[in-house]
């Protein structure tokens, strides 16, 4: 099994282990041993799995203002850890393939291979989320319909996605590509950066 078909299964498994509570505040129980990459695969997607469902709660028209605040404060941190644990991706794929030599012509992708892993670990929560609508027994047979229609393109994106990742990882190996890891240097969590902040020392 290749790296990409790999990962998609630890995010489908995080995301049905996140369901089994279906709660935002319940314990991780990620079963990979720490400092494997399969661990950060699974604790990647179970904060993606996280702010899915905070993202739905903020937009409840009835929330108390000041819970809302407080939730879009926690979408800030989780969207932060995120990016710390993309790059921890980057990091890891940069140790893997630090002793290839790009060829001559090798060109740069652009996107990094763990940022296009991001895209699939938010992939398989749509994939789930949609199949929940195409079997929801209190939705219109329309509304089936459609979400029935958006699930076949979705899988239809998995599988582009998975292939994709994987032929870059086999251009990576064989010199074709060569990484490049620029950091996202979020600029609104900085306290230096971020002129409210900085403004209100």
């Amino acid at each position: 099994m290749k790296f990409a078909e790999k990962s998609y299964r630890i995010f489908e498994e995080s995301v049905l282990d996140y369901h089994k509570d279906d709660d935002v505040d319940a314990a991780t129980r990620n079963p990979y041993e720490k400092g494997t990459v399969e661990d950060v695969l699974y604790a990647k997607n179970r904060i993606d799995a996280v702010q899915w469902h905070l993202e739905d709660i903020i937009r409840d028209p009835e929330i108390d203002p000041v819970a809302a605040l407080a939730l879009k404060r926690r979408i800030d941190r989780s969207n932060q850890e995120r990016t710390d644990m993309v790059e921890e991706l980057d990091s890891y794929f940069r140790n893997v393939y630090a002793h290839v030599k790009p060829l001559d012509d090798a060109t740069i992708n652009t996107e990094s291979p763990a940022w296009a892993l991001d895209r699939l670990s938010i992939l398989a929560l749509k994939i789930y989320h949609m199949a929940a609508e195409v079997n929801r027994a209190d939705a219109t047979r329309e509304h089936r319909a459609r979400c029935s229609a958006k699930l076949t393109v979705l899988e239809e994106q998995r599988a582009d996605l998975i292939s994709a990742i994987d032929a870059l990882l086999d251009d990576i190996a064989a010199g074709r590509k060569y990484m490049k890891v620029y950091r996202q240097m979020k600029m609104y969590n900085d306290a230096d950066t971020n002129p409210v902040l900085y403004g209100a020392k």
